[in-house]
């Protein structure tokens, strides 16, 4: 007699518990991810409110045009770079996230993978004569299923760095207009 129904039972109840222990890894992931944001805001809101009430003294107190002008030069390049630095630190958050998410999802998805494998072997051992070609078939889909997850796999890795490269680039020659802004203003404040 074939413990079929119980193997199967058994199987459903643990890909149940995986799916579960996925659900709760990378919700908790989220809200690290969220929390991070959170303080990253709050830090540069604040950072930007000083800022900007010191700015708005120094513009208040310029005696001339000129004074006012050279002040408002003085903290162009400085706000850029600020601005730059938060996308970086969101751009990390985001990459950090997104690597957490793909480990956790890879960790668990190898595990259920495992755990059908050993489910397919169990019951093939007790798999009636004549039924070669089914067993086949089905360990062909298994195996199909699982090179197909693993190009996907290696696809999103490969979006995700392209993402990263040209985020990296953007920042790059944002921050090389930014000087080159800062410069000319600076110059035009001096004359």
């Amino acid at each position: 007699m074939f413990a079929f129904p119980e193997q199967f039972s058994n199987a459903t109840k643990a890909n149940l518990e995986a799916q579960f222990a996925l659900l709760s890894a990378l919700t908790s992931k989220t809200f690290e991810s969220v929390e991070k944001l959170v303080e990253l805001n709050i830090s540069t809101t604040k950072a930007a409110l000083e800022d900007s009430s010191s700015t708005a003294r120094q513009l208040l107190a310029a005696k001339d045009p000129q004074e006012f002008f050279s002040v408002s030069a003085q903290h162009a390049q400085p706000n850029a770079e600020k601005a730059l630095s938060y996308g970086r630190q969101l751009a990390s958050i985001a990459a950090d996230t997104g690597a957490e998410f793909s480990r956790t999802a890879e960790s668990q998805i190898a595990e259920v993978n495992r755990k059908v494998i050993s489910l397919v072997d169990e019951v093939t051992r007790n798999a009636p004569a004549g039924s070669e070609t089914y067993v086949s078939a089905l360990k062909t889909a298994i195996s199909n299923a699982n090179a197909g997850y693993e190009q996907f796999s290696k696809t999103t890795k490969q979006a995700v760095e392209a993402i990263e490269s040209n985020m990296n680039a953007a920042v790059s020659q944002f921050t090389q207009a930014t000087r080159k802004a800062g410069a000319a203003a600076n110059s035009a404040a001096a004359a």
